[in-house]
């Protein structure tokens, strides 16, 4: 396997080098959420996009890394309802980091708003290490981002956890709660991450990459890495994989067209 890595246009870049390769199956596409972001955002601008997911055969997903909202370790709130509280007590006064418009923080957190019935004010950084930086320096309230990441901190007392956007626990923070079992729906989202195709390729060559990534992703060496890695493995081959992308595309679709455009 050769990774070739193609920044650039949200994405876009990345897409358009598979969907221009050859359908013969050697050139596939590790893409995640942003593939169902792109088309959406570009659509608030008036903005056409050249490749999005039909353009593409979904082989499987790997992992779903649900994001944890954290606040500074010394915050006064001490439980996500606590701070859903102050934030309805005065709306548009709280802020919160994220690594950019419609970016895997700033869409996660604006669903758990809407959720709660909160408005935050958005503060977008030019990525996470600074939005994290954000709060840790007391500028802005919160932030969101991968409980791998974020948990030595919160671990050391310097960030505080207070809601989870999987559907159940994350294994690196058991202690705390998910948004759907504080009775907040609609607030799922997921860092995932998963492979395509060009869906131009012959329906025998998706069969043979199916079968060859389940059984590469079930191998214990990289069960053992992935979990050492703290990014849980959910493995969703073909069909299993379309259905996910399709709640993921209807819930990212939703909340970027209530928060609009953002200039």
């Amino acid at each position: 396997v050769v990774i070739n890595t193609k920044p650039g246009a949200g994405g876009a870049i990345g897409m358009a080098t598979v969907a221009n390769a050859p359908a013969d199956g050697y050139t596939l596409l590790a893409a995640h959420p942003f593939i169902n972001t792109l088309p959406e955002a570009e659509r608030q601008f008036g903005r056409s996009v050249a490749f999005d997911r039909s353009h593409f055969a979904p082989l499987s997903l790997i992992v779903a890394d649900p994001l944890v909202f954290v606040v500074k370790g010394d915050a006064p709130w001490k439980t996500y309802d606590e701070f859903i509280a102050d934030a309805k007590r005065r709306p548009d006064s709280i802020p919160y980091s994220s690594s950019g418009a419609y970016s895997a923080v700033h869409l996660p957190i604006e669903m758990l708003a809407h959720s709660a019935g909160i408005k935050l004010r958005h503060v977008p950084y030019s990525g996470g290490g600074p939005a994290l930086t954000a709060v840790l320096g007391n500028v802005v309230a919160a932030t969101a981002g991968a409980p791998a990441v974020l948990s030595p901190q919160i671990k050391a007392g310097e960030l505080r956890a207070l809601v989870v956007t999987g559907a159940k626990r994350h294994p690196l923070l058991p202690d705390t709660p998910t948004a759907t079992e504080l009775g907040y729906k609609d607030a799922e989202f997921y860092l995932w991450v998963g492979l395509f195709a060009s869906i131009k390729t012959e329906e025998t060559m998706l069969l043979q990459l199916r079968r060859d990534l389940a059984k590469a992703a079930s191998d214990p060496e990289f069960v053992a890495y992935m979990a050492k890695l703290g990014a849980p493995l959910d493995v969703r081959d073909g069909p299993a994989f379309q259905a996910f992308l399709e709640r993921d595309a209807q819930r990212i679709t939703q909340a970027i067209r209530r928060i609009g455009r953002v200039e």
